[in-house]
């Protein structure tokens, strides 16, 4: 998916945007110098793609991914588009979340691409 693709989708409001990243980089808090701003992007959730995983390789049970992402007031049945910085941890969300039965796509531009968007 491109960063045009996801901006319409979320402008027709038909996808549910997960920030996978650390809480510091979705708070803005931490980041990478590559990127012209930090933070995330507009009315994305946030859950760490590690806390998908029981282990090293291992997704959760598809009952605990569910709760995982109502705890965060996230429709499972709404496609779900993960993001990370670079499309590498949002990738292993992404396998998941499938796991779990969900609809879900790989953003691979991910917030390097994003935070270069002019939102003005």
């Amino acid at each position: 998916m491109t960063g045009e693709e996801l901006a319409g989708r979320i402008e027709q409001g038909t996808v549910t945007v997960l920030d996978v990243r650390s809480r510091d980089e979705f708070s803005g808090e931490a980041g990478y110098p590559c990127d012209p701003r930090q933070g995330h992007i507009p009315g994305a959730a946030h859950l760490e793609w590690s806390d998908l995983y029981a282990g090293e390789g291992r997704p959760h049970a598809a009952g605990t991914i569910r709760r995982l992402l109502a705890e965060r007031g996230i429709d499972a049945e709404r496609p779900i588009v993960a993001y990370c910085h670079s499309g590498q941890r949002s990738e292993f969300a992404v396998v998941a979340l499938r796991s779990a039965g969900l609809e879900a796509e790989n953003y691979e531009g991910s917030w390097h691409e994003w935070s270069r968007r002019d939102e003005s």
